[in-house]
């Protein structure tokens, strides 16, 4: 079947000498995973790389067989030029890691158009932003809403947070975050992309960063700590 869709690049890997594993979410279809013949070898070969990107936007036209095999496009092209994303050093560190969550938590073929239009939305706000500490932190957080897991906010005025069942309670038993750790995820919950970005120190950061990733580990089977994690962490220390 022909399909023409818009895609988000999750990964790309290389496959023998020339060649590359694209996998991108896509937005008539979900999680998609591409075949790039000769990527390497061609005389358009910066360019080819330069689409396959972690989280460029683009414009595909591709056949999929829905077999469970790897797909094959019959064209890209930028759906979205970016200026800033990939060659800002905090910007490019903070995708490729985002990148890695997404890869992580997506696991199903299947469509998600809201989520595809919330990311495409954060990703162009990134670009066109410079004060972006939180960005990332905000951005999982919502994630989880598409995903979910989103934490239940009904009794927010409880003092601790259950990890497993997402909920605010008033007893500190089972799984539970501290009344300190849970009172900096009720201020990232209130936060936007827009927010002053200075409302949280490094350590707090790093602290809600781990609260973040150990609330993936629960809710999503098989789900991997991002290897690029510690690069993140030296980038924004």
């Amino acid at each position: 079947m022909l399909v023409k869709t818009k895609a988000i690049v999750i990964s790309s890997l290389k496959f023998q000498e020339k060649s590359l594993i694209v996998k991108c979410f896509t937005l008539s279809s979900g999680l998609k995973s591409y075949f790039v013949r000769d990527a390497f070898s061609s005389r358009k070969a910066s360019q080819k790389m330069a689409y396959f990107q972690p989280f460029s936007i683009i414009e595909i036209e591709a056949v999929h067989k829905n077999k469970g095999t790897l797909e094959n496009f019959k064209e890209v092209k930028v759906a979205v030029p970016f200026q800033s994303i990939h060659t800002d050093i905090v910007k490019s560190t903070m995708v490729m890691f985002l990148s890695e969550m997404l890869h992580h938590s997506i696991q199903e073929e299947e469509k998600n158009e809201s989520l595809f239009l919330f990311l495409e939305t954060a990703l162009t706000w990134l670009d066109n932003h410079d004060e972006i500490a939180n960005f990332h932190l905000i951005l999982l957080l919502e994630m989880t809403k598409y995903l979910g897991f989103y934490p239940d906010v009904s009794d927010v005025n409880f003092s601790f947070f259950e990890m497993n069942e997402g909920v605010f309670t008033l007893f500190q038993t089972g799984n539970v975050l501290s009344e300190q750790e849970t009172s900096l995820l009720k201020k990232l919950i209130d936060l936007k992309f827009d927010t002053n970005q200075k409302v949280f120190h490094v350590v707090e950061r790093q602290l809600l960063l781990k609260i973040l990733i150990d609330y993936y580990s629960l809710h999503l089977e098989g789900f991997k700590k991002p290897k690029s994690l510690d690069i993140l962490k030296e980038v924004f220390s």
